[in-house]
């Protein structure tokens, strides 16, 4: 179970401003746990509300209790549903949705028409555009590209699980969790990670990729379908 421990995807721990949610944690699904109760106490507790001179754009719904750090903008038509922390110099593009029980680091970015929900972003992490990022947690410059889906629910409904080093099932204790991505690892566009999915760190997965259970740290993983060529007859269509 050595793949699925905190340090194996993240060694920058320290240098995040919201350590204490690894607190007492020993496998990294462990963190997600962690983010309701340390996001209460931060922000419910004291029905804090802070715009810390975030630059807002029109049309931008922000409801709920957060912290919004300085430097941070917020482009139009976006949404954020507290209770959220957002960073400072944080870039949340237009048509952003940012649910509630979000963490985000310092000099994140949620690109356009991205949804993040119950995830955690290590500092410099960012999300494409048309991305989905459901119950997972991502490393320091991790980078999920455009179009990607982070899928986070079985199909049945039931409790996530994961194999491990002899192939025996684990299950996690929750029927929602997405993606564990490792510092500075890379998902190219239009990729899908099933359920319960783990990336080391330094991993990139090239476009179009399919990614289920645990991928190494320091691999680079390719698509194997491959692509047709055929003849073509000349049409004009309507």
């Amino acid at each position: 179970m050595d793949n699925f421990k905190v340090n194996y995807y993240f060694n920058f721990i320290d240098e995040f401003e919201h350590k204490a949610i690894f607190d007492n944690t020993t496998y990294a699904w462990d963190v997600l746990a962690n983010v309701k109760p340390y996001i209460q106490e931060k922000v419910e507790k004291d029905n804090v509300q802070i715009n810390n001179a975030a630059e807002v754009a029109d049309f931008v719904s922000i409801t709920g209790n957060y912290i919004i750090g300085e430097g941070t903008t917020i482009h139009a038509n976006a949404v954020i549903q507290g209770p959220v922390i957002i960073g400072k110099n944080v870039e949340i593009q237009s048509g952003a949705l940012v649910r509630p029980w979000t963490i985000i680091g310092d000099n994140c970015v949620v690109g356009h028409g991205s949804e993040i929900k119950h995830s955690v972003l290590f500092n410099k992490a960012k999300v494409a555009s048309l991305a989905f990022v459901g119950d997972s947690v991502l490393g320091k410059s991790a980078r999920i590209g455009s179009g990607i889906i982070c899928a986070n629910r079985r199909f049945d409904q039931k409790n996530i699980t994961v194999k491990n080093s002899v192939g025996e099932k684990v299950e996690v204790g929750t029927d929602f969790f997405g993606l564990i991505m490792g510092d500075m690892s890379r998902i190219g566009a239009n990729s899908t990670t099933l359920p319960g999915s783990f990336i080391g760190s330094y991993t990139w997965v090239l476009p179009t990729c399919q990614i289920r259970g645990f991928v190494p740290s320091e691999t680079r993983v390719f698509s194997t379908a491959g692509t047709r060529y055929e003849e073509n007859p000349k049409v004009e269509l309507k």
